[in-house]
């Protein structure tokens, strides 16, 4: 069904910043065979660079004309300003945010301009909510971060086994384990370097790295304490599937977008409630040794990343480069399958699993961030302005999208 057009002074419903990028060209694919140029959703293209954006137009086989592109930078806050006003929503692939997205959320909460990314980056989101959160509650603009991968899955799969339990329990689960059973397909490029920089920034500042490992750094300000501690960080034995678990790299950002979550719907998961996620390495001796081996490559990362010259010489050169990324077979073979425990208060068990169809990295991500562009700007909003979640700003709408057409699916486990 296509999408219902909202009118409105804004030229475009949607406009995808870093469309010539590798994630960007895949959103703009998505949308090209699910929005089809012509339909009742406007979306447009931008960049730094007419020349790429118009090649990526005709490889995929759009006519001129058929889809606008909009050219402006990162750094130039004029470009920015006009990129924003001609757009209902502006969804951005270009990282590392970091670096090069500060002044995008600026224009777009000074504007009213709805914003949607994939930021993994725990540091840089805070920073976007100490400073631009009241201008966008001011102009109306929904900032959404963390759209993809990261962290769309724990977002929705927490909020969809919470729903199961009220609806079967009458209360929600007092906490939830997430663990990653199964994938296919590595983290992109963009991931990395965002690590680096996070890292990097980290060893340059003590607030920054307090932030980095304070379980409730997103939350709203006055609001950033509660009973989850640190995130796991060794290999560790779950009883309630009889088997070893290994540290989830993403935990970092997808922990502190459920509990931010939770404290944006006023605690509706419980005042009390935890979370934590991790790697399913398997039961026995060998799903030991698999725990500690990964537990020691991510320390080993670290520990390499934490240094210039290490950082520089050593990890840099063997990660994928911005801009790089899987051919379609590699993506369409991808999949994630997450399993989430849950418990009630006293102890009742309830399980879910999260699924995406294609790598998590890629594939998935470029569905899911490109429905919550889609989303932003033509479903009716159940908030006002701010700082969100992709929940806190979506919910049922979303969830539909996702399950309707991004190939995620939520069930009992």
């Amino acid at each position: 069904m296509p999408a219902q057009k909202h009118n409105g002074e804004r030229h475009h419903d949607i406009v995808v910043w870093g469309a010539s990028g590798f994630t960007g060209r895949l959103v703009v694919e998505y949308l090209a065979q699910r929005y089809r140029p012509g339909t009742d959703l406007d979306w447009a293209i931008a960049g730094r660079d007419q020349s790429k954006l118009e090649a990526l137009l005709d490889e995929l086989g759009l006519p001129p004309g058929k889809v606008a592109i909009l050219i402006a930078d990162s750094h130039d806050a004029a470009s920015l300003e006009r990129l924003v006003l001609s757009a209902r929503v502006v969804l951005t692939t270009v990282g590392p945010y970091a670096k090069h997205g500060s002044e995008l959320v600026k224009a777009c909460a000074m504007h009213g301009t709805h914003y949607c990314d994939l930021a993994g980056e725990v540091q840089w989101i805070r920073r976007m909510i100490d400073a631009h959160q009241h201008d966008a509650e001011r102009s109306g603009a929904r900032i959404v971060h963390s759209c993809g991968f990261d962290s769309i899955p724990s977002d929705f799969g927490v909020w969809f086994l919470q729903n199961l339990a009220r609806e079967g329990h009458g209360r929600p689960c007092r906490e939830i384990t997430m663990l990653v059973k199964a994938t296919r397909g590595g983290a992109s490029g963009g991931t990395f370097a965002s690590s680096l920089n996070a890292i990097e920034e980290a060893r340059a500042d003590r607030a920054t790295a307090r932030i980095l490992v304070e379980p409730y750094s997103l939350n709203p300000a006055g609001l950033r304490d509660g009973p989850d501690g640190r995130d796991q960080r060794g290999a560790r034995f779950n009883d309630d599937v009889g088997a070893w678990t290994a540290p989830f790299v993403m935990a970092v950002i997808n922990t502190r977008i459920v509990r931010r979550t939770n404290a944006l719907l006023d605690f509706a998961y419980g005042r009390d409630f935890r979370y934590r996620e991790a790697v399913l390495a398997g039961p026995g001796f060998r799903g030991r040794v698999k725990a500690s081996t990964i537990s020691a490559g991510i320390g080993a990362f670290m520990l390499a990343s934490s240094y210039r010259l290490s950082r520089e010489y050593l990890v840099r050169p063997l990660l994928p480069k911005s801009g790089e990324g899987p051919d379609r077979a590699a993506r369409e073979a991808g999949f994630f399958n997450l399993l989430l425990l849950g418990k009630l208060d006293d102890g009742t068990p309830i399980r879910a699993r999260v699924t995406g169809d294609r790598d998590p990295g890629y594939g998935s991500t470029s569905k899911m961030l490109a429905e919550s562009a889609v989303c932003l700007a033509v479903d009716e909003p159940g908030t006002g302005g701010g700082i969100w979640t992709p929940v806190a700003a979506m919910g049922g709408d979303l969830f539909r999208r996702l399950t309707r057409n991004a190939g995620l699916t939520f069930e009992l486990a």
